[in-house]
């Protein structure tokens, strides 16, 4: 069954889901994150279907998550590489990695994040962007913001 598309949602959860809300499209962007740039390394890490890699690089290119550079000319073939856009989505990642971490991973996280100043392994934790506190799902609320038209969910 496919979902119906979320092009005219007002909110932008909804929208950042047109771009990076199929399953394999978050696994794709970590392992660029990671470093991964080629399609045959991409399909050989993630198992994925070529076509369905296909459709998902060619998606994240469109949207400017990733750009194309030619590595080689005959054949053409590609590096994918990450843009500012696409590193951005870095944060996202790590949330969803501590949340499974937390719990889904029975025997412990399967990857640490260490700090490179100071070498000690890490969590990312929201603070607030004015005031440095940390920043709960109880310590907010949501208002409209300029691109509300009528009624806009967060």
């Amino acid at each position: 069954m496919r979902r119906a598309s979320f092009s005219e949602m007002n909110c932008s959860v909804a929208q950042s889901l047109e771009i990076v809300g199929e399953w394999w499209t978050l696994l794709i962007v970590r392992d660029a994150l990671f470093g991964v740039t080629r399609f045959d390394d991409f399909s050989r890490r993630l198992g994925i279907a070529r076509n369905v890699l296909s459709q998902r690089l060619d998606t994240l290119v469109e949207h400017g998550v990733l750009v194309r550079e030619p590595y080689q000319s005959s054949p053409v073939r590609y590096d994918y590489q990450l843009t500012d856009k696409g590193r951005e989505l870095w944060i996202v990642i790590n949330a969803l990695r501590q949340w499974g971490d937390k719990w889904t991973a029975e025997d412990g996280p399967p990857i640490e994040i260490t700090h490179d100043d100071c070498g000690n392994r890490t969590t990312i934790e929201a603070t607030c962007s004015e005031c440095g506190e940390a920043v709960t799902y109880d310590s907010v609320s949501a208002h409209p913001g300029p691109g509300a038209h009528h009624q806009s969910v967060m």
